[in-house]
């Protein structure tokens, strides 16, 4: 069990707001695949103000995609607050802030961990963000571990974190890297614990590393946090949920998705798509989703090249009827400890609007 704030999840586990990928059918399909609470894709504070539609489509929550975080990112406390105000009125059960995206373009543009650096103005946008909408929502914000492994960069981290709980903030959420590690080097779980141990019985999930079921109950047994935040683990790989769920219940894990299985969800994934985005946007958006859902396949490497060759519904369909129509034409299914492709998600993002 998992708590923020007044919402009490059923799991202690959560799927992480990823950049360019955690959609509206991503999450609904995380839901319907074990996941208790998700997080929308990250959106840039001034878009939200200015509006239209394109941003109406990106902050869309159906209706069973419930209890939902609106991740935020910027630079300017007042801008933040009233993208907060309005995530709310639009239908988002907890606002989540970003002060952990380690994009180059984002930190030029003083956003995301660049604010570890300056917690002055890191706090300032705590404060007038919970002023704006704690009475209604939890507020909570993602952190890295701090901008380098500098003492002072220490110091400003737990500066920043202290000030989160003592303005009211539900949870925070703590990846086990600087923000100027990107995602180079292992995730530092025993800061993790440090944490944990510093905050008491306040809330805090961890984030790093968390590529399989396995990594996840283990960040739990091993740091003491409440709850895990699965974010690349989860791409193309929504089972990763109901393994979770098993092993934290003391089950044993389920044996990997057999081949019928994986076309069984690339089929809701798909279905999921056109529901939202539309018959001509839906093949070519998953191909970036195709290259994971690859990672589990016998073949790879020739069903990567598949995914990404699909340019329209004809072309999806077919690929998943060579690749994906038999449990036993391509040899046994086993599942990878570690995505081949350790790119971040959103690694190439600029804060624009989405273009689809």
């Amino acid at each position: 069990m998992l708590r923020i704030g007044p919402i009490t999840l059923d799991a202690p586990f959560v799927q992480a707001a990823l950049s360019g990928y955690s959609d509206a059918p991503m999450r609904r399909l995380a839901r319907e695949y074990g996941c208790p609470y998700t997080l929308n894709e990250v959106v840039l504070d001034k878009l939200v103000n200015t509006g239209g539609k394109k941003m109406r489509r990106m902050l869309a929550i159906p209706l069973s995609d419930h209890p939902v975080a609106g991740q935020l990112m910027g630079s300017e406390p007042e801008q933040f607050a009233q993208a907060a105000h309005v995530l709310v009125e639009i239908g988002y059960d907890v606002i989540d802030l970003n002060f952990g995206c380690p994009v180059k373009k984002v930190l030029g543009r003083c956003r995301g961990g660049f604010l570890l650096s300056v917690p002055d103005t890191a706090i300032d946008i705590l404060r007038r963000v919970y002023d704006a909408v704690g009475g209604r929502v939890p507020v909570t914000v993602k952190m890295r571990r701090g901008m380098d492994d500098s003492a002072e960069s220490e110091r400003n981290f737990f500066a920043v974190l202290d000030a989160a709980f003592e303005i009211g903030l539900a949870a925070v959420t703590v990846h086990g890297r600087t923000v100027r590690q990107r995602y180079v080097g292992p995730s530092n779980w025993a800061f993790l614990s440090r944490v944990k141990r510093h905050v008491g019985d306040r809330t805090i999930l961890g984030s790093g590393d968390l590529f399989s079921a396995a990594d996840c109950v283990r960040m739990l047994e091993e740091t003491g946090v409440d709850g895990c935040s699965i974010a690349r683990g989860a791409i193309g790989n929504p089972f990763i949920f109901n393994e979770v769920r098993a092993l934290v219940a003391g089950r044993d894990l389920p044996p990997p998705p057999t081949i019928l299985q994986q076309r069984a969800a690339l089929q809701r994934h798909y279905a999921l798509m056109v529901e939202h985005y539309g018959v001509k946007l839906a093949a070519p958006l998953l191909r970036k989703f195709g290259v994971r859902y690859s990672e589990l396949h016998p073949c790879h490497a020739e069903v990567k090249r598949a995914f990404l060759a699909v340019a329209n519904a004809d072309g999806w369909h077919a690929m998943l009827d060579q690749w994906y129509a038999d449990d036993d034409a391509h040899g046994p299914v086993t599942r990878r400890p570690r995505p081949e492709s350790l790119i971040a998600a959103g690694a190439a993002w600029t804060c624009e609007p989405v273009t689809a």
